[in-house]
């Protein structure tokens, strides 16, 4: 009897409701929902619109829906009796589970503030169709009418202040928001300064399209979103590129609404096949062996081969596999490195080694001993047991092969080759037995070419024979690697300073004369410390004048950041992004074969463009951030924004002149 006297009750209240005018309904239930009860509230403003309150109180297990539902349901709706302009708005929504299908709504109590613009009639009526969902689903209609000559309450102004709070920002959360398409998946990268606890991130539906639930993936202060995107339907998505999508990303108690244009996300571990990652790595390995700063791994090789004239077949085998063993084991101590990096959230990236000067300055001494030794000025010679050790495992000198090819490994990685650094940027942030793979399969393709003199041993004795013609082979040699080495010592400028580096120099001379003199006689140090003079002061004005004349750099290069970026692009700039350092010699390839020529100057100079560069020749965590947040952890590193590449296009590490000038065209836009 109790639960019919109710119900009749609530029959009876549902009657009344049509006749309550006030600017309160009070709460409002429904004969067939007893799990939700709902309030409208409403106050006109100086300003001539109309605040309105909705309140939805719900019970314990169940919910009710954001405006963008999710896989199901359906969002709260209010028909109004009068065509009205309305702005609603919605509190930070929460994500659930039922069943695998993930849904974007509210439990408990929600209150949404509604916005009334214009001119409108004393009494306002509707329907609010209500979703709420447990178990079951039920979908409830609550008439309603809202008497505006009657004052709210005393507490309105300041409920309305209250569920303001609780909408998302339009700013303050991320310094920097992307998004990306490829694959059938929606890749959404944000940066907080502040670091990232636990995320959450919410998407409004497209036309035609659903997002399915996010995994994250939180790498200092970048959050990585992944969503899977279908039609509705389960099947094949539509393209998404260029389309503007709305988001609220939440985080620790604040949130951030944003709208953003979707472009194309980058290849990475997720939608590169473990196959053709492993096939990209064998080939940035093996292209390293040609690319721009072989110089120096070129003369040991070839030091290599002169050793090896008058040896057997099994001797030039062991000392090539010696050598291989030492690539490959290099390889790996950098994977150990990275790997030490990553578990003490350090800065990762190919070739950061020589933003130490210690190492810089190992390298370069390292490098002088090799030079003096090629150029005859000592020896390097084993004790009389440590030769009998080796020559009773496998021969004497193996030891110098092996270290041979671990410095024409570190003396590589200045340099960033194609797909190398794809392999790269996806081995730094694999699970790590695959960062350790990779780098094993990069290691291995940069010893193929020494794999294969090991595997026909008769190749390298296709040489001359041995002769005087070996002594000018060795001292050029040693001419190469000891410019190597003064390249080296030069990247100590912007850590010493230009002053100590000149002295240093100097210093570097002065032992070399001195060993010249103990080796070959004053005489001869005399001569060629002439000889030397004379070059330089030939070849230094001409240097200088074709610095200042042919090589000029006309482009007003501005400081990277991502501000910066930001500005150009609301000005509908285009931007033209240089990372660079001192120590790779793949970026100074590019800035004297493509950047310094007179047409790209020219179109750097533009005045719609926008150069910004950026120097890694230093640790940076700027820098080091910029990167991460592009998928990549090398320079040199190039990328064009533009009206018509609102989401910028990464280019291809070795520049070329065409792509640069087609790219800054595409940019342009219509």
């Amino acid at each position: 009897m109790r639960i019919i006297f109710r119900q009749l009750m609530l029959c009876l209240f549902w009657l009344w409701l049509p006749v309550s005018h006030a600017a309160d309904t009070g709460w409002l239930h429904a004969a067939d929902n007893d799990h939700a009860s709902v309030r409208l509230r409403a106050e006109a403003q100086q300003s001539g619109d109309t605040q309105v309150l909705l309140d939805v109180g719900l019970e314990k297990g169940w919910k009710t829906y954001w405006r963008s539902p999710g896989e199901g349901g359906i969002a709260p709706a209010i028909k109004w009796q009068t065509p009205l302009e309305i702005d609603w708005r919605w509190p930070v929504p929460q994500r659930f589970e039922v069943a695998g299908i993930s849904t974007q709504g509210y439990h408990g109590n929600v209150t949404f503030p509604i916005t009334l613009h214009g001119k409108l009639p004393e009494k306002l009526s509707g329907v609010l169709t209500l979703s709420t969902c447990s178990n079951v689903c039920i979908l409830t209609d609550y008439p309603f009418t809202l008497d505006l000559t009657t004052p709210a309450g005393a507490n309105f102004s300041y409920d309305f202040t209250r569920a303001m709070g609780t909408l998302p920002l339009k700013d303050g959360l991320t310094s920097q928001l992307d998004a990306g398409y490829r694959a059938e998946k929606l890749t959404v990268t944000a940066i907080r300064d502040a670091g990232w606890q636990k995320p959450e991130l919410f998407i409004d539906t497209l036309a035609d399209t659903d997002f399915g639930k996010p995994t994250y993936k939180i790498d200092g202060q970048t959050l990585t979103a992944t969503l899977p995107v279908s039609d509705g339907w389960g099947e094949t998505a539509p393209d998404i590129r260029g389309k503007a999508i709305s988001l609220v990303l939440a985080d620790s108690g604040q949130a951030q609404e944003s709208r953003v244009t979707v472009g194309e996300s980058p290849a990475s571990e997720s939608t590169l096949s473990l196959g053709w990652v492993l096939l990209m790595a064998l080939a940035g390995g093996l292209i390293l062996n040609v690319m721009p700063c072989v110089l120096p791994v070129l003369a040991m090789k070839l030091g290599t081969l002169v050793q090896t004239q008058s040896t057997d077949r099994r001797r030039v085998r062991q000392q090539f596999m010696a050598s291989v063993l030492g690539i490959v084991t290099s390889f790996l101590a950098l994977a150990l490195m990275m790997t030490v990096l990553r578990l003490s959230n350090q800065a990762l990236g190919w070739g950061i080694q020589f933003q130490n000067p210690w190492f810089i300055a190992t390298m370069a001494w390292v490098m002088v001993l090799f030079s003096a030794s090629l150029l005859g000025l000592f020896e390097i010679r084993l004790s009389s047991g440590l030769s009998t050790f080796l020559a009773t495992r496998g021969g004497n000198g193996l030891a110098g092969h092996f270290w041979q090819g671990a410095f024409a490994t570190l003396l590589a990685t200045p340099c960033t080759a194609p797909f190398l650094g794809t392999a790269v940027s996806v081995a730094l942030v694999a699970p790590l037995p695959l960062l350790w793979g990779l780098f094993l399969a990069m290691g291995i393709g940069m010893s193929l070419p020494w794999l294969l003199i090991a595997a026909w041993p008769g190749l390298a004795q296709h040489m001359p024979r041995p002769g005087r013609w070996m002594n000018v082979v060795r001292t050029l040699l040693g001419l190469m690697m000891l410019g190597s080495s003064l390249w080296l010592a030069s990247l100590l400028t912007v850590h010493i300073g230009q002053t100590l580096t000149l002295a240093l120099f100097a210093g570097l001379a002065c032992i070399l004369l001195l060993a010249t003199g103990w080796r070959w006689g004053w005489r001869v140090a005399g001569i060629r410390t002439l000889a030397t003079t004379l070059v330089i002061a030939i070849a230094f004005p001409l240097w200088h004048a074709g610095d200042k004349g042919i090589v000029a750099d006309r482009i007003d290069w501005q400081p990277l950041s991502e501000q910066a970026i930001a500005a150009a692009r609301a000005d509908n700039k285009r931007v033209f992004v240089d990372v660079t350092a001192d120590w790779c010699v793949t970026c100074k390839a590019n800035k004297y074969n493509v950047l310094l020529r007179d047409d790209i100057q020219d179109a750097l100079t533009a005045p719609d463009v926008v150069a910004l560069r950026g120097d890694w020749s230093r640790p940076s965590d700027t820098i080091s951030q910029f990167l991460r947040t592009r998928h990549s952890v090398a320079v040199p590193f190039n990328q064009i924004y533009g009206p018509g590449l609102e989401q910028g296009r990464v280019m291809s590490p070795l520049l070329s002149r065409d792509d640069v000038l087609q790219t800054l065209s595409e940019a342009k836009g219509k």
